[in-house]
């Protein structure tokens, strides 16, 4: 007969106590079906991330520094400008468009919010986390941002249809738990179920419709295309935006949403090669951008740019040409990558004002582009390329005085650098 050690004993004696505790909890708390919860007598969409944070930390973490967590009018700082501009304060209740209308903006950067048709979004802690947990993990199907009547968009929220139940990624409702090992290592592992009611949905979550209903497009009053990054991406998608926007770390599915603000997803989004050959008088320089991603660059708010600079340095490191001295705008507009805004008289227009577009000398999606500069040879050394990305146009950022400085500055995304003989 077998008999167990004091080893063994202790280790079965910790599972079927961490198996009891468990079982105990579920019979007491929360019902083995899924059913509607509305924790603290309210709807789930009022469930603050914090409520996450318990049994979820490493993701919750990674959301909290994403621009997901930060995306109202309290906590970003671009969008707390245009907010203020367009629309009021966002701590107060009441506000409205200029055209009289509930702020079509909340509807993606405080979808709680919008849900209650607040617009005080320090009411409670849930409308000032933006995108947070409960957003994504309720959306049950996307019905398109075009399937509204009379030909208004369903941008935001109002793009899906939610349920009162979580929204998983995988068909599981239930995970296993890992008891903190007591001495000598020893750990006991039991299933346990999620503590709030939870559904398979893999057709939403692991596609982009999950994205689409705020990073499609958007319009502004008079029909104009601002943010059309949907319509981008359908050009070339054999990919999905998880695959780059949410990559696998250490096994798991990261909630940074890397994007514009992040350099690291930045340098991967375009290769730059230089040749400069000295040609009798001249240096002759070719440049070639080549996007990698699978929408244009840069995407989205139509205020964001990248531009090139060149420049040329003598033997000391001493400058002795550029394509520009302050901002390429007005003094190299080729060496610019950007979507240009304009009103009935084709002059540059702000996004809310603007009747058409202008020019759009973005990369689009697999673009590769080449720039020929001719530089004069005399004491060059050393020719320099840089490619810059910018959050905010030159205007805007004397405009904005509320907006930190170092979002204000270019940031260097791909650079190459050769020498001359």
């Amino acid at each position: 007969m077998y008999i167990m050690s004091g080893y063994h004993r202790l280790r079965a004696s910790l599972v079927l106590l961490a198996g009891s505790v468990v079982l105990f909890g579920l019979c007491a708390q929360t019902p083995l079906k899924a059913q509607p919860l509305e924790p603290l007598n309210s709807p789930i969409h009022r469930l603050s991330a914090e409520h996450c944070r318990e049994c979820h930390r490493e993701i919750y973490n990674e959301w909290a520094a994403s621009m997901h967590a930060k995306s109202t009018a309290l906590y970003s700082p671009i969008h707390e400008a245009m907010y203020r501009r367009e629309v009021g304060d966002p701590r107060q209740d009441g506000q409205t468009t200029r055209n009289g209308a509930f702020p079509v903006c909340l509807q993606c950067h405080a979808p709680s919010a919008a849900m209650d048709g607040r617009t005080k979004l320090d009411a409670l802690p849930v409308y000032g986390e933006g995108v947070t947990c409960v957003t994504c993990h309720t959306m049950k199907s996307y019905q398109g941002i075009h399937a509204h009547e009379g030909g208004q968009m369903n941008l935001g929220i109002k793009a899906y249809s939610f349920s009162e139940v979580l929204q998983g990624p995988s068909g599981r409702v239930f995970s296993t738990r890992f008891i903190p090992p007591p001495p000598r290592g020893i750990e006991a592992i039991v299933p346990t179920f999620h503590p709030f009611p939870m559904e398979g949905n893999a057709a939403l979550l692991r596609s982009a419709d999950a994205c689409l209903g705020c990073h499609d497009q958007r319009n502004n009053p008079h029909g104009v295309p601002l943010c059309m990054t949907g319509a981008e991406f359908r050009q070339s998608s054999t990919f999905n935006c998880q695959q780059c926007h949410m990559p696998v770390v250490d096994g798991r599915v990261s909630h940074n949403f890397y994007g514009g603000y992040d350099t690291a997803m930045l340098r991967r989004s375009v290769i730059l090669t230089m040749q400069a050959a000295r040609e009798q008088d001249s240096i002759e320089v070719n440049i070639t951008l080549q996007n990698m991603l699978p929408h244009n660059m840069p995407t989205g708010a139509p205020f964001r740019n990248a531009f090139l600079r060149v420049s040329a340095y003598d033997s000391f490191g001493i400058l002795v040409w550029a394509n520009f001295r302050q901002h390429p705008l007005p003094e190299d507009p080729k060496a610019m990558l950007m979507l240009t805004l304009v009103d009935e008289d084709g002059k540059p227009a702000p996004p809310p004002q603007a009747k058409a577009i202008g020019t759009d000398t973005r990369l689009q999606p697999h673009e590769s582009r080449d720039f020929l500069y001719q530089i004069p040879a005399q004491n060059v050394a050393v020719v320099r390329t840089e490619l810059y990305y910018d959050l905010l146009l030159p205007a805007m950022k004397v405009m904005f005085d509320n907006v930190p400085d170092d979002l204000k500055q270019a940031r260097v995304i791909a650079k190459s650098e050769q020498r001359i003989y």
